[in-house]
């Protein structure tokens, strides 16, 4: 005996497959589609279906851009500063940085951090075009944007090494406590690196 139409079984079947999303929330989703306005599954089904086709790459930075497009606008832009590059591990990592309105320079996405244990080598990521990079544009610095997990880390140390004695500048995001997080709270990991990072007042 079936209890939910085949129909919407599917859809909440569909949802499930979300990193992130339960059986709960997936019937939440379902059931939101069926019970508001007709073109809403349209339109979600329409953008999905057009999602792999108008996404390309960008061919220097590996950021997500318009299909058919080579080069990420924030590349080409001649306010940008090409010789400073912020290295992130996702395409969204750009997003978030650029949120902040604070940085100028260029982005280089990864495509992951390595990790022997998900079966991601150096190789399979974007490290050797940023390499190349840093010799065609003639970068000064290089910001290690990823994060602070183990993979971050020996991500950001492996591309250290690669870098090698070029005339770059190696920096990393500063780590530490939040704003308006009580000391008492922060983990141990937070403390140590707001510690060693600390500041002149």
């Amino acid at each position: 005996m079936t209890i939910l139409p085949p129909a919407l079984q599917d859809v909440i079947d569909a949802f499930g497959l979300l990193p992130g999303v339960g059986p709960r929330t997936a019937e939440r989703y379902a059931y939101y589609l069926v019970r508001h306005a007709s073109d809403s599954p349209q339109k979600i089904a329409a953008a999905m279906q057009g999602l792999h086709g108008g996404i390309g790459y960008c061919k220097k930075t590996f950021a997500l851009v318009p299909a058919g497009q080579e080069l990420s606008d924030l590349y080409t832009d001649p306010r940008r500063d090409k010789t400073i590059i912020a290295v992130v591990a996702e395409p969204f990592d750009v997003v978030a940085l650029e949120k902040t309105g604070q940085f100028k320079g260029t982005y280089h996405v990864l495509g992951g951090l390595v990790s022997p244990i998900d079966g991601i080598s150096p190789e399979q990521l974007h490290i050797n075009e940023l390499v190349q990079r840093i010799d065609e544009d003639k970068v000064q610095e290089i910001i290690l944007a990823t994060n602070a997990s183990v993979e971050g880390q020996s991500t950001a140390l492996y591309i250290q090494q690669q870098i090698g004695d070029r005339p770059v500048k190696v920096t990393r995001l500063a780590r530490g406590l939040p704003i308006g997080v009580d000391l008492e709270y922060a983990d141990q990991i937070t403390l140590s690196s707001a510690l060693e990072g600390r500041q002149t007042f």
